[in-house]
């Protein structure tokens, strides 16, 4: 039963390097994972739907946020960041991928709309990466990065939520920490997200690439394309700016995606931003946008319920625990990392993940002496790995759905694998290190 996760998680990947659609990868391993558990096809795939609405809260804020993203787009605002950074930036291909990186910063702690301003700022920069022949997958890097490091260091915007759950965690099992104190743990695994970035920007990725056509397949995330528009800034741009800052206000006060989405598609209305007759096509455009990711992430989110249910990520917990007996801290913290992978490749959401990571490293990290420190940080960085490498996470579908929106960026090949290498290997290394001085 303990090898269940790992088979399941293996042909997952398998099946994504081979280009298969990420939906039926996760469908084929959800049925290995249930018919190795002893379930029949039939229950296996009952498993899977019933357990769909698990991310049905974020699914739902994800076709809202694309639909307040789109209506964002009709009044030409995104034009103007578009030709200012050309101007600005010039023929310096490096410093437009960093740009972009310091943007996806801001989308998960000063302005927190997570994914949904990736459909809406990279498609109108494809010509530029294309003219500069800019390689996708150092931008694909530097969006990653984004929606990554920041919650990983920093508890503010989505980052107060991942470490709010760690801290949740810890105190169950009678360890209390604040979450400025798991920032600090987690600031030397960040920091190798930090030199990740870099290697892939300034090394990996540095060379002058053309997009490979038709490279994105089929299955094409299409998004609409700004038309022609008037670059002068008027009050349909600054109404639009209000919407989007009373938007980030209830989405602060109430900490809820939806209620913030809702909130901003409602004062582009009020403000006459957006025609009301106009609303039909807008939520239609915004389900076109972000409707694919949504429901990967509840197919997911249904892979994760089979893994549960069917006892297959307990069996692991339970074997990894035999496995480490009496081992040092150095092999412990090496060993609970690699599982923390596993299990978040598989799930394809930290934020889902820790709860069960927590369940497993509490008991055997003080068992071995581990301070409570070095817990946190080794709940977190296990948290972490697997998000930004698992075909699933929308780590990688939210880089994907601008990148590939001429059909010329590949998800897996040119998203999954580049942010796996660059940013699942530093954490493992820096998360380890990290562990054994705190």
């Amino acid at each position: 039963m303990e090898w269940v996760v790992v088979v399941s998680v293996l042909v997952l990947t398998i099946l994504s390097l081979l280009r298969l659609n990420v939906i039926l990868a996760i469908i084929a391993a959800a049925i290995v994972a249930g018919l190795m558990s002893g379930l029949s096809f039939g229950d296996s795939i009952n498993l899977l739907v019933s357990g769909m609405g698990g991310q049905a809260n974020t699914a739902l804020s994800y076709i809202l946020l694309g639909a307040f993203a789109i209506s964002i787009s009709y009044t030409g605002i995104v034009g103007f960041l578009v030709d200012f950074l050309i101007k600005k930036l010039g023929g310096r291909r490096t410093t437009i991928v960093l740009v972009i990186a310091g943007i996806a910063c801001l989308s998960q702690n000063a302005i927190p709309v997570h994914i949904a301003f990736i459909p809406i700022l990279i498609p109108p920069l494809l010509k530029l990466f294309n003219s500069m022949r800019i390689d996708r997958r150092a931008v694909a890097s530097a969006l990653t990065f984004g929606l990554k490091a920041p919650y990983v260091m920093l508890p503010l915007g989505f980052g107060f939520i991942y470490h709010g759950i760690i801290v949740d965690g810890l105190a169950e099992n009678g360890i209390e920490l604040s979450v400025w104190d798991t920032a600090l743990a987690m600031l030397m695994p960040g920091l190798g997200m930090v030199v990740g970035l870099l290697v892939a920007v300034f090394i990996t990725y540095r060379k002058e690439r053309d997009p490979i056509i038709g490279s994105g397949g089929s299955g094409t995330i299409k998004v609409r394309e700004e038309a022609e528009v008037d670059l002068t800034f008027n009050s349909k741009h600054l109404l639009t700016l209000v919407a989007i800052v009373g938007a980030l206000i209830v989405q602060i006060i109430s900490e809820n995606l939806i209620l913030g989405a809702l909130t901003g598609l409602v004062l582009m209305l009020a403000f006459f931003v957006i025609p009301y007759k106009s609303l039909d096509k807008v939520m239609a455009d915004g389900i076109g946008l972000m409707g694919a990711i949504a429901f990967i992430m509840l197919v997911a989110s249904g892979y994760g319920n089979v893994l549960r249910e069917t006892g297959a990520v307990d069996a692991l917990v339970e074997a990894s625990a035999g496995f480490i007996g009496d081992s040092n801290q150095a092999v412990i913290a090496f060993i609970l990392l690699i599982v923390g992978l596993l299990i978040t490749m598989g799930i394809g959401s930290s934020f889902g993940t820790v709860p069960i990571i927590v369940a497993l490293y509490v008991p055997i990290c003080v068992a071995a002496g581990f301070s409570p420190m070095a817990i946190a940080c080794l709940i977190g960085t296990a948290g972490a790995l697997g998000d930004a490498g698992s075909p699933a996470s929308d780590s990688t579908l939210g880089p994907t759905s601008g990148l590939n929106a001429d059909g010329n960026h590949n998800h897996i090949w040119d998203t999954v694998v580049p942010s796996f290498i660059h940013y699942n290997i530093p954490l493992i290394i820096f998360g380890w290190i990290a562990a054994l001085i705190l």
